[in-house]
């Protein structure tokens, strides 16, 4: 029996007019409906038919999360009185039920995209709604990509919904450009916020350090468990907190010790158990609860009895190192419609309270939206599926965000590796196959090759081991999870077991059948060689120093104790590397003998020379390496390439300066004048800057670089003779260098001065009476030489630029100072027209 009564408390009852009349006429619509108010639920049902009076139809509902999946159906089962596999069902990876009557089909977005890759055309579906395309997950993403393409070439009868409670709508709008050229999409709009919700801010103590990494400051999650106990004093019902990961979670509720409710944590890699658990509401005991969450609590779950949200304001977001092909987890703040999200869970079912763990300051300057996903993470399996799709650059796919070139790039150079894709980026048959695993990539490429050497069984148990990382408890040595898993009851043992046959069963399929191995390889061999095959880049090798570097070129370090730690080359399944770390850490790992390392990541290996500046000096040597672990080295000597060693040479002088070469003081001064001319007239005067003398090496350092072989032979170049080579001479105008920027001026005592062009403005010191009778300053390349003018001991008496002004202005207050303590040399009254000397008064005398 339908529960009407349950249906008719659903706010968006309201806009399923609006919403059906809008796909009828258009096709495609965006539904923005706040939290709480049933669009998840009650909107599919009507598209559906099996409510109102629609007519029937089949109905695909994608949701993000696997638990998200499951809660939907069974609340749509329950609200048309039945039971999952009738009208309602649902597909996760490794579980489906659905029925011939199955009218609404709740899928991951994974599973939709998967249907979209083996049937383009989804036979026999009239709608899709994709919920919560705010979260901007990349299948999701991906999939109304695909979706709009196949309106637009197979199926303009195909409706499609994006449905979110805080998304862009107006951006969704445009994506879902009417078929009819009619614009945008239409909107629909839905009123109420559920039961509604209250806000309250519970600012933190000051002094929290901000989140890094997977870190946070263990005082936020004693504010965070303070701030639940006083939720759960002056509030009734259960308690909904929201945190950024499984390891917050589990410190908190050790803070929560005591409390008088139940705790419990939810996250996806609870056991089944636990889920059911949270989804069902309080026992029989009706005592209260303490659900601690991640995100996939967030949306499209209603969580009976919660009254009170309380959110650490943080979540997390993958980040992708696409250079060393490692991943990591980023702790952000959380988002303004994520935030919104959470806070809707407090008003499901009657009117909640929110207590938002952080100043209310703070609540404008979050991100409106979460990063999307297509702009952080890892694409090799997004560039699979787009090459498998026929666009290989996706540039024909309708996104909301492009991709970032360089995380494309990286994508399609692991698939060129694995056999994905062609040169031109095209999927290959083993691509295909590949695709249609529901793996990502690398893990496809183990399964597949892997499979034929040690059977489909064991291949399939390993990469279902590395493809859900096993919990921290299980350690970091593979092999020994990998028993864990096996004899384990808990909810990752029956998740695991589940996803190795289905594995299994797609290897076979995959293969035709040519999985059978001769099962005589031990488990450390088996783990081994299918961690490598998925991840070759992160072979690794011991260090004589400690740790080990992988392929890739990234250090990795074991935990202290590890029983890895002895281990000469390991195959990383698992690591993590912040932005505060200079090494990974490693989670998961197997030991790998050479043999298999060199054939796994046998891609990767090359010998060749290599010279290049370390050191201080040139360092050339023959190198067999695989990636950035050097296997064997010898050096050459003499017999290095000379174009190498010139090259070598060259990143020494960029790196430790032109000081290599050999400057005399001549050779200093000839490049200030040089300099002095370039910034004053330009062309064809050189730049002799540092960066422009490199760059030109091979017109002013030659021949003798070229015979360079080592850093004591640079020092033989001597810059000042080389420097000549830069001066103009096609032009005729090298022949001016000593008219336009002499060394020396003669001034009127006829003494012949050095100019200093080291400065701002070339500088002539002179003592003062040998520039008696001067009237006009001297000038060089027309420019007024700054003149500092020296007692007769040789110490800084004035500094001018304009003589006539100093004689006539300046002079005097000098003359006062230093006439009593130079008295035996003239200090006339007019210095202008004074006869100037480099003597005394009396030898002045004596040679008049």
């Amino acid at each position: 029996m339908i529960r009407n009564d349950a249906l008719d408390r659903l706010p968006v009852r309201h806009a399923v007019p609006e919403l059906l009349a809008a796909l009828a006429e258009r096709g495609t619509a965006v539904l923005s409906a706040p939290p709480g108010t049933g669009k998840t639920t009650l909107v599919p049902l009507a598209l559906a038919g099996l409510i109102g009076d629609g007519p029937a139809r089949r109905v695909l509902v994608a949701e993000p999360r696997r638990m998200a999946v499951r809660s939907a159906a069974r609340r749509m089962a329950w609200l048309l009185g039945e039971e999952v596999g009738g009208a309602v069902g649902f597909s996760v990876r490794g579980e489906r039920r659905t029925g011939p009557a199955t009218r609404v089909e709740v899928v991951t977005t994974g599973i939709l995209l998967q249907r979209l890759q083996r049937d383009p055309e989804l036979a026999g579906v009239d709608v899709v709604l994709l919920d919560e395309c705010h979260e901007r997950h990349l299948d999701a993403d991906t999939a109304m990509a695909f979706l709009v393409d196949v309106r637009a070439t197979l199926r303009p009868e195909l409706r499609l919904v994006a449905a979110s409670a805080t998304s862009d709508a107006e951006a969704w709008a445009r994506l879902l450009t009417v078929l009819d050229g009619g614009g945008p999409a239409p909107i629909v709009w839905s009123e109420g916020e559920g039961h509604g919700y209250a806000v309250r801010f519970a600012a933190p103590p000051a002094g929290i350090r901000p989140a890094h990494g997977t870190w946070v400051d263990p005082a936020l999650l004693r504010h965070v468990a303070s701030t639940v106990r006083l939720a759960l004093e002056r509030h009734e019902g259960d308690v909904l907190c929201f945190l950024p990961g499984t390891g917050e979670i589990a410190r908190t509720a050790g803070l929560l010790d005591g409390v008088d409710a139940e705790v419990l944590q939810l996250h996806g890699r609870a056991p089944a158990a636990v889920q059911d658990a949270v989804l069902r509401g309080a026992g029989p005991d009706g005592r209260r609860r303490v659900v601690l969450s991640t995100s996939v609590a967030e949306s499209s779950l209603t969580v009976p009895g919660v009254r009170i949200v309380v959110d650490s304001g943080l979540a997390r977001e993958p980040r992708t190192d696409h250079a060393r092909g490692l991943g990591s987890l980023a702790t952000v703040p959380v988002s303004t419609a994520a935030a919104t999200q959470r806070a809707g869970r407090s008003g499901r079912e009657e009117f909640g309270t929110v207590y938002r763990c952080w100043a209310e300051a703070e609540d404008g300057t979050r991100a409106r939206f979460p990063s999307p996903e297509i702009g952080i993470a890892d694409l090799a399996d997004f560039a699979l599926r787009a090459a498998c799709w026929g666009d290989p650059t996706a540039e024909g796919l309708a996104l909301l965000d492009a991709p970032p070139a360089g995380a494309m790039a990286a994508a399609r150079t692991v698939l060129g590796s694995i056999g994905a894709v062609d040169a031109a980026g095209r999927a290959t048959d083993r691509g295909v196959r590949m695709s249609r695993l529901g793996l990502h990539p690398r893990l496809g490429r183990a399964l597949l090759d892997g499979a034929p050497e040690v059977g489909a069984r064991r291949a399939a148990e390993v990469v279902a081991l590395i493809g859900e990382e096993p919990p921290r408890e299980y350690g970091d040595d593979l092999v020994a999870a990998w028993r864990s898993a096996r004899q384990g009851s808990d909810g990752y043992g029956a998740r695991w077991r589940a996803e190795v046959r289905r594995l299994e069963r797609s290897a076979g399929e995959a293969l035709g059948g040519g999985a059978a191995a001769s099962g005589k390889e031990g488990d450390d061999a088996v783990a081994g060689l299918v961690t490598a095959l998925a991840f070759p880049e992160r072979v690794a090798r011991a260090r004589e120093q400690g740790g080990y570097l992988m392929v890739s070129g990234s250090g990795a370090r074991l935990a202290e104790g590890s029983r890895l730690r002895s281990s000469p080359w390991l195959a990383v399944a698992v690591a993590d590397r912040t932005a505060r770390d200079a090494t990974a850490r490693v989670r998961l790992a197997a030991v790998v003998d050479e043999a298999t390392a060199y054939r796994a990541a046998g891609h990767l290996r090359s010998t060749g020379e290599e010279v290049h500046w370390e050191d201080g000096d040139v360092v050339a040597r023959s190198v067999d390496r695989l990636g950035a672990v050097e296997l064997t080295v010898r050096p050459l000597g003499a017999g290095a390439e000379p174009a190498l060693v010139r090259e070598a040479l060259l990143d020494g002088l960029r790196r430790e300066g032109l000081g290599l070469l050999r400057w005399r003081r001549e050779a200093g001064e000839l490049r200030e004048r040089l300099a002095f001319l370039h910034r004053e007239l330009g062309a064809p005067w050189p730049d002799v800057s540092d960066g422009a003398l490199v760059g030109r090496a091979g017109e002013w350092l030659e021949p003798e670089l070229s015979r360079a072989v080592r850093r004591a032979d640079l020092g033989r170049i001597d810059a000042g003779e080389a420097l000549r080579r830069l001066l103009p001479w096609a032009s005729g105008e090298a022949v001016r260098l000593d008219e336009l920027a002499p060394e020396r001026i003669e001034v009127p005592s006829g003494s012949r001065i050095r100019v200093e062009y080291g400065g701002e403005r070339p500088v002539l010191a002179v003592k003062l009476q040998e520039m008696f009778g001067l009237a006009e300053t001297p000038r060089v390349a027309g420019v007024p030489v700054l003149v500092h003018l020296l007692s007769p001991a040789g110490r800084p008496a004035a500094v001018t630029a304009d003589l006539a002004s100093f004689w006539r202005d300046g002079y005097r207050a000098v003359r006062a100072e230093l006439r009593g303590r130079y008295p035996k040399h003239p200090w006339p009254e007019d210095p202008s027209a004074a006869m100037p000397t480099r003597h005394t008064s009396a030898r002045l005398r004596g040679e008049r």
